[in-house]
């Protein structure tokens, strides 16, 4: 008989794992909402509940990552928070992006530099367009669980459990037995990345002294690398002139933050990734801060930044009751089926402090609701009192099956949605702070679309995703000049 780690499911009535409850657990009331621990999330229903065999192996696996050091710092963590105030206030822009689903073979180092490079090629030319700071989120080092909407998918004819990430099962039909092991080796793969992404950036690889060694890697649209490089050659020229007249802070031009994220999906993880830790020197004490507090607070040491998805995000939900004693700055997928009532008590409950740029709201309706959701979300959050960092994720509604069962994306989509936030933000005198992306740095064949014209038949050329198809080098970064021309004034 399976154990599982958190409540077992409960169905939906389509042999879907829904939610489950602890039984005699407390009610959901203004009241028991106020005493919180790192723990508390087992009170609450669960969505996405995880079933394992063996319990004793389970929490050989949790007992082990609890005595592990923190994979990030809260010195991190604050400096991202406080970056993120800044996108709030229109100060800056946000650049989220990376893999829908990493796995632990991409722990190697021309993944991780391909990711690295297209990340800072786009922000380079955001930069340019915004011209504001561009904050740089990975989905890198620990996006390794992702949500399903069954337990069960058809490989080759045969039904076997659906892959739910390596750090429960493997993508082979033959790995799909879920392996509490493999929590254990999700914390080491997330260490290693973020370990060589540390040294990468300390060793100049984000140098903007000599931003042509990024290179344009697969892109080979001429007029994609010509716009690319009059960015790059006004850059070089504006930094030479500063070299010039004795301006020049080499220092601060030599690096850049890379920060991580994940989706907080595997709370028993997350929760064995807790710390009460002290609170850094640039920690930002919010107003409502209690006089007893004792310089510390719980800080999620997994990644800099989590975000609840839109299969978890239940107001009386275990992963609503977890997020909201973090100190890390979080996010919140909003899809359709979120009303603005709704959207403003979820703020309520993970923001009681009402820290401004502590939640990032990421949208994704998709190219054909946006026009009929977003407005009325951005006037709700903005009668609250709530000031949050509103980006867009063009790519979650926007996924589509072809004929011959391919899921893909279509460029024309993507780029509508984006151009629809920017446009209704600026209508209702708010401001999209940023874009979240599925996106690699390879030459990869999944979404249609695009300057180069990729066809659904063109596809089955270089199609690798384990999961929902990405964005390639090309078009991510033509989206990225599509956007920075919005802010230059050009029609997107």
């Amino acid at each position: 008989m399976a154990v599982s780690t958190q409540p077992p499911p409960s169905q939906n009535g389509k042999g879907v794992a829904a939610t489950a409850t602890v039984p005699n657990g407390p009610a959901t009331t203004p009241a028991s909402q106020n005493a919180w621990s790192p723990s508390s999330w087992k009170t609450k229903p669960i969505a996405q509940a995880v079933m394992y065999e063996n319990r004793e192996a389970v929490q050989r696996s949790l007992t082990k990552l609890q005595r592990l050091p923190p994979i990030v710092t809260p010195t991190e963590i604050v400096k991202l928070k406080n970056s993120l105030r800044d996108v709030a206030l229109g100060k800056a822009f946000l650049l989220q992006g990376g893999d829908c689903a990493e796995l632990f073979d991409y722990c190697e180092e021309n993944a991780i530099d391909s990711k690295i490079k297209l990340l800072l090629q786009m922000s380079l030319v955001l930069i340019w367009g915004v011209n504001k700071p561009v904050v740089r989120i990975a989905r890198m080092a620990g996006q390794f669980a992702k949500p399903r909407s069954s337990p069960t998918e058809v490989v080759n004819g045969k039904t076997v459990p659906s892959f739910r990430g390596d750090i429960l099962n493997g993508y082979q039909p033959d790995e799909r037995d879920i392996d509490p092991a493999r929590l254990v080796s999700a914390y080491f793969h997330s260490a290693t990345t973020l370990n060589y992404v540390r040294a990468q950036l300390a060793s100049g690889i984000a140098d903007l002294h000599k931003p042509l060694d990024w290179e344009l890697g697969h892109v080979r649209d001429p007029e994609l690398q010509s716009k690319y490089q009059r960015i790059v050659a006004s850059i070089t020229d504006s930094l030479r002139f500063m070299r010039t007249v004795g301006a020049d802070t080499a220092g601060q031009l030599q690096t850049v933050d890379l920060y991580t994220s994940h989706e907080g999906l595997l709370l028993e993880y997350e929760q064995s990734l807790t710390r009460r830790l002290r609170h850094p020197s640039n920690y930002r004490a919010a107003p409502s801060q209690e006089a007893g507090d004792d310089g510390k607070g719980w800080y999620n040491t997994s990644a800099h930044f989590l975000w609840i998805g839109d299969r978890t995000r239940q107001l009386d939900g275990a992963h609503v009751e977890y997020f909201r004693g973090l100190e890390n700055p979080i996010g919140i997928k909003v899809g359709p089926s979120m009303d603005g009532d709704e959207l403003v008590r979820l703020l309520d409950i993970v923001n009681p402090k009402r820290e401004v740029g502590k939640v990032t709201l990421i949208t994704r309706y998709g190219e054909k609701k946006v026009e009929g959701m977003l407005s009325a979300h951005v006037e709700a959050v903005k009668s609250s009192g709530h000031v949050v960092v509103w980006q867009c994720d063009p790519m979650h509604g926007n996924t589509i099956t072809t004929a011959l069962g391919i899921k893909t994306r279509y460029f024309a989509s993507i780029l509508s949605e984006v151009s629809s936030a920017l446009r209704i933000h600026q209508e209702h005198g708010s401001f999209l702070g940023g874009v979240h992306l599925e996106l690699t740095g390879d030459a990869v064949t999944e979404c249609v679309g695009g300057s180069e014209g990729l066809v659904e038949e063109d596809l089955s050329l270089n199609y690798t995703t384990f999961c929902d198809p990405r964005l390639n080098e090309k078009q991510a970064l033509e989206l990225a000049f599509l956007v920075a021309g919005h802010y230059r004034g050009e029609a997107v």
